[in-house]
C-alpha cells in the first residue's frame, strides 16, 4: 500500500517522530512523509509512533492508498525531502 504521513508534534518529539518515519517512509517535506509500505510494516510504524507521541497534544494523520498509480503529485516550489529512502 501506499502511504502518507503529516504530523503535527510538540517541538520536543519533532526530532523522534521524523527518525521513526524515515525508517519506514521518504521525507517529503517538513512533517510530511510517503511511501510504499506492507500492512506488516504499517502497523509496526504506527505502533512506534503511538509510543512517541502525546495523544493529548500530538496528532498524526495517515493517508492509505492501495497503490499511488491513480494519485497525482504535484509539487510547487522546493523539493525540500527528494524520493529515496536512507537506509
Amino acid at each position: 500500500m501506499f502511504v502518507i504521513v503529516a504530523y503535527d508534534v510538540n517541538v520536543k518529539r519533532v526530532a523522534k517522530v521524523l527518525k521513526i518515519g524515515r525508517k519506514y517512509l521518504n521525507w517529503v517535506q517538513n512533517s510530511l512523509l510517503e511511501g510504499e509500505l506492507t500492512k506488516a510494516k504499517y502497523e509496526r510504524l504506527k505502533a512506534e509512533l503511538k509510543e512517541v507521541i502525546d495523544e493529548k497534544e500530538d496528532s498524526i494523520v495517515f493517508y492509505t492508498l492501495r497503490t499511488p498509480q491513480y494519485m497525482k503529485r504535484e509539487l510547487m516550489g522546493l523539493d525540500k525531502g527528494g524520493q529515496e529512502l536512507i537506509i
